[in-house]
């Protein structure tokens, strides 16, 4: 039992980092139902931006966090406006490629500029472990899953008790009766690429303080895996995606402690093909009928 709590312990703090990241694929496909496979890029460029404001501007990690998700969500507004935008009325396939131009595009643009080498993260916080009834954990756990908690929070109050977030649902619903009623969809979408590459961008800056490395190819296999995580909690659906990332953190962690690593990345993409086919919606999703 007590090794069970300690994976737990290990999974919840991974599942933070993947719930953060499913979050931007969530609100962005449920506004514009596009499947932005460059969100994972997004999350590594937060990485670096991370690294380079701590490492450069020498800031501490309670003002290295903002000043990295403020300059993560400016470029996500960029990128929405030269690559998206002009195909908002194109096919769903057409945006696809895209996304997916734009997933190398930045991968190729930071190992141009920055090199292809694996960057040590800096130590931003003080490593201390800590005993509880037998179970360790560090302070680099708590602080990661108490900044993505917070975070969550922070964004289910955006989006429930703000006029932001209103104007978001009601785009996410109809985007034309939102435009008649006084929205301005442009501005809400480039808000919901900010605020979702914001969120990439602070878990790419605590998944530096967690494993202490980074490099240009990090944001594929957890961008893929936030992906399975929107899925499975029903993607489009904000509490979902939160599910799904604790979900796929504890059920990685678990596969790891009590099978083996090689095994962890198969079982979450076998994941992906059952709920897929049991239930495509999500766990909290809801079938609907389209007219075609």
């Amino acid at each position: 039992m007590l090794e069970f709590l300690q994976q737990m312990i290990n999974g919840l703090s991974i599942g933070s980092i993947y719930a953060l990241i499913a979050l931007g694929y969530t609100m962005v496909y449920g506004i514009i139902k596009l499947i932005n496979f460059a969100h994972g890029d997004m999350y590594m460029i937060g990485a670096y931006v991370g690294m380079i404001s701590v490492t450069t501007f020498k800031l501490p990690f309670v003002l290295a966090l903002p000043a990295t998700m403020i300059v993560t969500g400016v470029l996500g507004v960029v990128i929405e406006r030269i690559a998206y935008r002009p195909l908002r009325k194109s096919t769903r396939v057409a945006a696809l490629i895209t996304a997916i131009g734009v997933s190398f595009f930045l991968q190729n643009a930071v190992s141009r500029i920055m090199g292809a080498k694996i960057y040590t993260f800096p130590p931003v916080l003080e490593n201390r472990t800590f005993m509880f009834y037998g179970l360790r954990f560090n302070t680099q756990q708590i602080a990661i899953f108490v900044t993505a908690i917070l975070l969550m929070i922070l964004l289910q109050v955006i989006v429930k008790k703000t006029k932001v977030g209103r104007a978001m649902r009601s785009v996410a619903v109809d985007q034309d009766a939102a435009k008649l009623m006084g929205v301005n969809v442009d501005r809400t979408i480039s808000l919901t690429f900010a605020i979702g590459s914001s969120l990439a961008a602070a878990a790419g800056i605590l998944v530096g303080i967690y494993y202490n490395t980074i490099n240009p190819l990090m944001g594929f296999a957890p961008g893929l895996k936030a992906f399975v995580a929107a899925v499975f909690g029903g993607i489009g659906i904000i509490p979902g995606a939160m599910i799904g990332g604790f979900a796929i953190g504890l059920i990685e962690t678990m596969v790891s402690g009590y099978g083996s690593t090689l095994y962890k990345d198969a079982v979450v993409y076998i994941i992906l093909i059952l709920v897929l086919i049991i239930k495509p919606s999500g766990l909290l999703g809801k079938n609907r009928k389209e007219k075609v």
